[in-house]
């Protein structure tokens, strides 16, 4: 189900999981990282979703 699919910071490292959204940038738990808006940018190192792989 990719709604419970993790992201990774290819920069950074940080760990997108969707069961504790990014509740600091507006993002709510249980946010998909499709669902995410597309100028979100990473909370650590504020690359864009463009710089983050899939955790399989």
């Amino acid at each position: 189900m990719s709604s419970l699919q993790k992201y990774k910071c290819t920069i950074c490292g940080h760990v997108y999981d969707p069961v504790f959204g990014d509740p600091d940038s507006g993002i709510a738990p249980g946010t998909a990282f499709e669902d995410i808006p597309d100028d979100w940018v990473c909370p650590v190192c504020q690359v864009g979703k463009e710089d983050y792989v899939k955790i399989t």
